[in-house]
């Protein structure tokens, strides 16, 4: 921890921390209405065209009176944790550290509540900025079994969210999520497993195998 009161120079502290120095005088700055506003028919579009990429979605915010360039749709879209969804190579290989479990559903019949819980996040856009949503949803029932909010992608909001789920409702047989960083971390695959739930995991890229989680998002 950086302490700017301390008799080390702040320069002599990034060194011993081994941290960037010019991050020790980094101050983020709040995203401005422009973008925001842009982001909201990002967000809009991206629901409505799922396929489209960044080349695309300047083109159809051109068409609405938005003038703005690909880089920047690029950047807004990395900002709000989306992409264009289309098959594509599997050409990126998983987290040296992290296991990536199987995909378990595949031609599984679902016909009981308990049977299959499947959890994924999304982002809010508010008025300064974004919040982040976990959801825990019974595929059998497609109900909502808990949900929390966060301001960072950390996996304790996750854990707390499933946590609940079963406290509530007791424990599935699957839980089913993404190959995301929070639910691949020891952390979350150790509550999972402390409770005896198999771990079920997408393909990379193939949102279809998490189809009712989606379903949720584009309502929400």
């Amino acid at each position: 921890m950086i302490d700017r009161r301390h008799r080390l120079p702040v320069v002599q502290q990034c060194r011993v921390l081994g941290v960037a120095r010019s991050s020790a005088y980094y101050v983020p700055k709040p995203v401005s209405a422009a973008d925001l506003a842009l982001m909201h028919l990002i967000d809009e579009l991206h629901l409505e065209y799922p396929f489209a990429g960044s080349r695309m979605l300047r083109d159809l915010l051109r068409l609405n009176g938005s003038i703005i360039g690909r880089k920047h749709v690029a950047t807004l879209m990395r900002r709000m944790s989306i992409e264009a969804l289309y098959q594509r190579p599997r050409t990126s290989a998983p987290h040296p550290g992290h296991k990536v479990f199987p995909y378990l559903l595949r031609n599984r019949q679902i016909m009981a509540p308990n049977q299959v819980w499947a959890m994924d996040i999304t982002y809010i856009p508010m008025r300064r900025g974004f919040v982040y949503l976990a959801a825990v949803l019974d595929w059998a029932t497609r109900r909502v079994l808990s949900w929390r909010l966060s301001n960072s992608l950390t996996v304790d909001f996750c854990q707390e969210a499933v946590e609940v789920a079963i406290r509530d409702y007791g424990t599935p047989e699957i839980l089913n999520t993404d190959q995301g960083s929070q639910f691949t971390c020891s952390e979350f695959v150790g509550l999972v497993q402390n409770h005896r739930v198999q771990l079920s995991m997408d393909g990379k890229g193939s949102w279809r195998d998490n189809v009712f989680v989606e379903r949720l998002w584009k309502s929400v």
